[in-house]
C-alpha cells in the first residue's frame, strides 16, 4: 500500500518561508513522479510543482516558479517544496501525491492516482 506523508505546514505571516515535505513508503519502483497540489476553500485543486526522481526534472506552476522549490531526497524517498516570500494568497491545503507515468499533462489532478491527506498553510497579511 503507498502511503504519503505531508510534514511542514502552518501559520506563518506574509513573506515568511515554510518547508513541506513528503514521505513515501510502500511503493516499490525506482522511478516515479512525485508532486503537489494545493486547493484553497471555493477554488479547485491546482498543481503546485512535481519532479521525476528519474532525472530529477522538475515542473513548476509558472505563477509560482521562482518563489517555490522541489527537491527530493531519494535515499530518504522524501520529497520537499521550499516556499519562499507567501502571501495570502498562498493559504490552502497542500497535498502530496505521487505517479507512476503521467499519461498527461503534470498539473491535471487526474493524472495523479496516490495522495497524502494534506497538511493545510495559512498566510497571514
Amino acid at each position: 500500500q503507498v502511503l504519503l506523508v505531508e510534514s511542514g505546514g502552518g501559520s506563518v505571516q506574509a513573506g515568511g518561508t515554510l518547508s513541506l515535505s513528503c514521505a513515501v513508503s510502500g511503493y516499490t519502483y525506482i522511478t516515479y513522479y512525485l508532486g503537489w497540489f494545493r486547493q484553497a476553500p471555493g477554488k479547485e485543486r491546482e498543481g503546485v510543482a512535481a519532479i521525476y526522481n528519474g532525472t530529477g526534472h522538475t515542473y513548476y506552476d509558472d505563477s509560482l516558479k521562482g518563489r517555490f522549490t522541489i527537491s527530493q531526497d531519494n535515499g530518504k524517498n522524501t520529497q520537499v517544496l521550499q516556499m519562499n516570500g507567501l502571501t495570502p494568497e498562498d493559504t490552502a491545503m497542500y497535498y502530496c501525491t505521487l505517479a507512476p507515468w503521467l499519461d498527461g499533462p503534470w498539473d491535471v489532478s487526474r493524472n495523479w492516482p496516490y495522495w497524502g491527506q494534506g497538511t493545510q498553510v495559512t498566510v497571514s497579511s
